[in-house]
């Protein structure tokens, strides 16, 4: 088996992302790079336009400015965001991937904090930012198309140092505004070393991905975008998902390896049955996948779901099923070579650390969904050269002394060290002391014919501190009410974890991967029956 790498093993990676496109350019340089549209970009093609932008946008950039200048992407996916990207690292600047479909006030936070030099973008957020101008003194041009000069551009020297940063990433503002995290050169890599060491590979150098993720969010860009570059593979970008469009394009396009978020297998899941492909793997991340949907799928494609865990800040992957001797349904699999992850308890007792703790009790009230013995659930706390720097500008957040993050996330590993989420543990509702957990609410509500989506919320209670609230969005035709949701849970859940009150709605808020924000859930679209109280199953004595 190889091993795993270590830290010194990035320490020694000379340059970055941009010049894995060069040296693809250099041993293939006609072989396809991305596919677009049905255009072929070619490996000498992509290596020789970034090398243009990246001239430009280093002249351009302040000389001698420290920290290195800014670059903000809000492009949909496409080549010109492939090239943008890695000519702002061969420059030796930081990107800033942006969505390009954000307001005018969320364009103004990330563009401000960031301060960035220098905008390319769509000319939606061109208008969007021209009446901001005046609160952006730090933004000195905005580019609608990619910035070249006459004259043909020298060698742009590369990015030595992999401590240096190299992206800046956004996260999705579930708890408050955004905040930007700090990926180096090193983070980037690393983690697609860390994935290379699993076996079998999931990328080679023949592989075709399929790009449908957003590439301004971390699983797109560097799992996606990143892994086409770091592997000299190819990728078949789509700029807009329509699952029977993009299934076609997986068939026409020969594609391989399919990463995606359940939101996409579930919309597949749905198809008729696809002409068999060389498709051979495919990943879900992000948010929980139901095993309906990855079973149908697979029965679709011939290719398993594997499902792997991470965040935007560990660039992004921690742990994955591919990690683990088999997938078991709800599972994240198990942490990836090079990944060392612990879960600890709430008084900051070590619950588990890579399979190396014994089994712990249950906790009251929670169901384990595995018939073995398991850990107490805990937060999960990692450590390994994937991880971030911290958050701008100052690094605070960041790992401590001794490397280790702790990721708010909480799960538990069942006796044979496979891993399951739990929840968000800034989510967790307490009542009456009991801890509640708003992912099991939602998969009792999930199974219910009638509906489609759920969320649930802690809110104050006066008697048991607080209670659970769920957001309902019903199926198509449903006319399930809460009385009915009520008779449901308390069949499935114990009676402190019952929702209180049921509030039917039309959609649920998602970020750009499809992550409810459940901040903004007070703002849902009511589905016009108002907020019902639940007729039984309330929070317990």
């Amino acid at each position: 088996m190889q091993e795993p790498p270590t830290a010194a093993d990035f320490d020694a990676f000379a340059g970055n992302l941009a010049e894995r496109v060069r040296r693809a350019a250099a041993t293939g340089a006609h072989r396809p790079a991305l596919i677009w549209r049905d255009r072929t970009v070619t490996w000498g093609e992509l290596d020789a336009r970034v090398d243009e932008v990246a001239h430009a946008l280093g002249q351009l950039a302040p000389p001698g400015a420290a920290p290195a200048p800014r670059i903000a992407i809000a492009l949909p996916n496409s080549p010109d965001l492939a090239v943008a990207f890695f000519a702002t690292l061969r420059a030796g600047l930081v990107a800033v991937p942006v969505n390009p479909e954000l307001t005018a006030r969320e364009l103004r936070h990330v563009l401000a904090d960031s301060g960035a030099a220098q905008l390319i973008c769509t000319e939606q957020v061109r208008d969007a930012v021209a009446g901001l101008r005046a609160e952006l003194p730090g933004l000195h041009a905005v580019h609608t198309e990619l910035p070249t000069l006459p004259g043909g551009p020298p060698r742009p020297a590369a990015v030595t140092d992999v401590a240096d940063l190299a992206v800046l990433l956004y996260t999705s503002g579930t708890e408050g505004w955004p905040k930007g995290a700090m990926l180096s050169h090193r983070a980037l890599l690393a983690n697609h070393a860390q994935l290379a060491g699993l076996r079998p590979p999931v990328v080679g150098r023949d592989d075709r991905l399929l790009l449908a993720l957003p590439l301004f969010h971390a699983y797109g860009l560097n799992t996606g975008l990143g892994a086409v570059a770091y592997h000299g593979a190819c990728g078949v970008l789509i700029d807009r998902f329509d699952p029977v469009e993009t299934m076609a394009a997986v068939v026409r396009h020969q594609v391989t390896v399919v990463i995606g978020v359940p939101s996409m297998f579930t919309a597949w899941s749905t198809l008729p049955s696809s002409p068999p492909g060389p498709l051979r793997f495919a990943v879900s991340g992000a948010a929980p996948l139901e095993p309906a949907s990855a079973l149908r799928f697979a029965e679709l494609t011939g290719a398993p779901v594997h499902v792997g865990y991470g965040l935007t800040e560990t660039a992004p992957v921690l742990t994955s099923t591919l990690a683990a001797p088999r997938v078991k349904p709800g599972s994240i699999g198990r942490p990836i070579p090079g990944v060392e992850l612990r879960l600890v308890a709430a008084d900051g007792e070590l619950l588990w650390r890579d399979g190396a703790a014994g089994a712990q009790p249950e906790e009251e009230g929670w169901d384990l969904d595995v018939a073995s013995d398991g850990t107490d659930p805990g937060e999960i706390v990692v450590r390994g050269p994937n991880l971030f720097s911290g958050y701008w500008p100052d690094g605070r957040g960041g790992p401590d002394a001794e490397g280790w993050w702790a990721t708010g996330d909480v799960g538990y590993a069942d006796a044979d060290g496979d891993l399951f989420l739990v929840d968000r543990l800034g989510e967790l509702i307490l009542v009456n002391g009991f801890n509640v957990y708003p992912r099991e609410i939602e998969q009792v509500l999930r199974s219910h014919p009638g509906v489609a989506e759920a969320a649930a919320i802690g809110v104050p209670d006066p008697r048991t501190g607080q209670a659970v609230k769920v957001y309902v969005v019903r199926t198509p035709g449903s006319e399930v009410d809460a009385a009915e949701l009520s008779r449901h849970c308390a069949h499935n859940l114990a009676r402190f974890k019952c929702p209180s009150s049921v509030e039917f709605v039309d959609t649920l808020p998602h970020s750009a991967i499809g992550k409810v924000r459940k901040k903004l859930l007070g703002s849902a679209p009511s589905a016009g029956t108002g907020a019902a109280r639940a007729e039984e199953g309330g929070a317990g004595e």
